[in-house]
């Protein structure tokens, strides 16, 4: 009953939270660019209808030529999809002017709300309802900065050297993207959840020691856990994704292990408060 409770409230918040952050940039991008485009396109609705109007006609005539500008675009079912549409297109020049900063800010918005999750699935996991359920925004913060600070700019060197050394096939199961996959997980992977370790552990001010403890402690678990998401992910990405495009997807699936990962660092911390 545990498990399939823990397993609800797990994919609850990752489902939910996943969605909020979906809806919510939908609904900022459909807004600002129905905002925009209705903007321009009131102004020359007023023009046409004012033009020919002089300043000592009724101001009401004004008024109701400025109600009656908008509606129309508002209501155009093609406008959500059209602004979904120029936005990807932003984000993809964006992309090729600053590679670097787009995919270093996007890391660091995406981890910092898994490590929410992982909080809220923390919360919805405790037995005494009485204890404290406040948001720990310093940790959430420690997460958001791994992914602007090194996760990001991690892979985004990382995979223009392997790239570099084993150019894309054509053919994406080639045996060349089978090589890629066995050096990202089994060579750079190993080094990565190290660096990972000790980043976020100096980061909320454990010394070398405790960070090497907890590696000695959990680091088996989570290369075990790590080949088992990311191995197929991995696959995914250098088969199929185009190379400017592959870290957005590792950011994606860095979202639900970055849970993972919340969860692991910081499940002592709860221990040594309650001591």
């Amino acid at each position: 009953m545990a498990i399939k409770k823990i397993c609800r409230v797990s994919i609850h918040h990752m489902v939910l939270t996943t969605a909020i952050l979906v809806v919510s940039f939908a609904s900022v991008t459909v807004a600002f660019s129905a905002q925009s485009s209705s903007f321009v396109n009131s102004r020359s609705i007023y023009k046409s209808h004012t033009q020919g109007l002089t300043s000592t006609q009724p101001r009401r005539i004004r008024h109701t030529v400025r109600r009656n500008m908008v509606d129309p675009n508002m209501i155009d079912p093609n406008v959500i999809g059209n602004s979904l549409s120029d936005a990807w297109a932003s984000y993809n020049v964006a992309l090729e002017q600053s590679p670097l900063l787009v995919k270093s800010v996007t890391a660091g918005v995406i981890l910092g709300c898994a490590d929410f999750t992982g909080q809220a699935l923390e919360r919805s996991m405790k037995d005494d309802p009485s204890e404290e359920n406040s948001v720990d925004w310093a940790r959430a913060l420690r997460f958001a900065i791994f992914g602007f600070v090194l996760q990001a700019p991690w892979n985004h060197f990382y995979y223009l050297a392997l790239d570099g050394a084993l150019p894309p096939t054509e053919d994406p199961l080639s045996a060349t993207t089978g090589i890629k996959v066995v050096i990202d997980q089994f060579v750079q992977a190993p080094i990565f959840t190290v660096l990972i370790f000790y980043f976020l552990g100096l980061l909320e001010g454990k010394t070398m020691d405790d960070v090497k403890d907890q590696l000695d402690e959990d680091y088996k678990d989570t290369m075990l856990a790590n080949w088992k998401l990311w191995v197929p992910a991995t696959a995914v990405n250098i088969a199929f994704c185009p190379p400017l495009l592959r870290v957005l997807f590792l950011n994606v699936v860095f979202f639900f292990w970055s849970i993972f990962l919340s969860l692991k660092l910081n499940k002592n911390s709860d221990v040594e408060v309650d001591k």
